[in-house]
């Protein structure tokens, strides 16, 4: 059984629109990025999820149960971090865990503590000495302390220093090799990238894509840099079908942007193409072999590319 299915999922506001004919699977073990700038409807769609707002039609499920008529139940199995954390200012973690201790009914303050621990929280500081990122930490501690089935993160790295982030990737991905599913919401391309299996992009309250990353990096356009020779010159090369090319040697160094700069030495400007593939690098790789270039270096799957495509279009 799929853990969270939506489908045909609306939620207006008046006249305004907020989400409008979601669809959405999330199977077990997965851990599923959900993608947009602000204001594209992520949290929108996690509230009727959660079942804190309802949903103007079409229908959510997780668990196979309703998210609105029985999220009470849901929410035992769940944790969840809202995108805007609000804690009492008397909180401590050790409090907040013996309150969700007495909500689920078993004693969760042991693994709490641990958790507590690799995020670094002192467990009995109040949350109005805090900064925004311990309050951050506290917030996750206290969703993740019952091991839920289903973790559902709203933008979660907020405040949180690259070593508390990498932390929390490493809880998610333990979860996960566990059977359990995370459902993380992001505006930062690169944290979905190196966390989620699956990724779904939301642009004006629509899903827009919902594929798995490798598929996705399929499409996702390839950086090459080529060093011709100093006899070659750039406007005889015929190059294959797939290959744009983005900069030639008349045209640098006044038109390299500041990443391509950073990648090509002055000494080598006049020699240098820059050109962008689409597709596998292997017929690419195979082409250039028979060129005689000084040196070809090929990027990774530039994402951030094909996910700026989707809001620029």
């Amino acid at each position: 059984m799929s853990v969270v299915v939506a489908k045909d999922l609306c939620r207006t506001y008046g006249s305004r629109r907020g989400i409008s004919d979601v669809n959405l699977t999330i199977n077990p073990g997965e851990i599923f990025g959900f993608l947009g700038p602000n204001g594209a409807g992520k949290s929108t769609t996690i509230r009727v999820l959660m079942g804190l707002l309802r949903a103007s039609s079409g229908t959510a499920q997780i668990f196979g149960q309703d998210c609105w008529s029985e999220g009470s139940t849901i929410r035992q199995d769940v944790g969840y971090v809202a995108g805007d954390v609000r804690l009492y200012s008397w909180l401590t973690t050790r409090r907040g865990l013996s309150m969700i201790s007495k909500i689920h009914g078993r004693d969760l303050l042991p693994n709490g503590l641990r958790l507590a621990e690799r995020f670094r929280l002192e467990p009995d500081l109040v949350v109005r000495k805090m900064s925004r990122g311990n309050r951050q930490k506290v917030a996750l501690v206290l969703a993740l302390a019952h091991s839920p089935r289903l973790v559902i993160l709203d933008e979660p790295t907020s405040g949180l220093d690259p070593l508390m982030q990498d932390t929390l990737m490493m809880c998610l991905r333990e979860l996960a090799s566990k059977g359990h599913t995370v459902m993380f919401s992001s505006h930062t391309l690169s944290e979905v990238e190196t966390l989620c299996n699956r990724i779904a992009i939301v642009r004006d309250g629509q899903i827009v894509e919902d594929s798995a990353l490798s598929s996705l990096k399929v499409q996702a356009p390839r950086q090459i840099v080529v060093t011709l020779q100093a006899e070659q010159l750039a406007s005889d090369i015929q190059w294959p079908d797939g290959v744009d090319v983005k900069y030639m040697p008349s045209a640098l160094p006044e038109q390299l942007s500041s990443t391509i700069a950073l990648m090509v030495p002055p000494s080598l400007r006049d020699r240098t193409c820059i050109l962008e593939l689409r597709g596998t690098s292997a017929p690419f790789i195979r082409w250039a072999a028979g060129q005689n270039f000084a040196d070809v270096v090929i990027g990774s799957p530039a994402l951030e590319v094909l996910f700026r495509r989707y809001y620029e279009s």
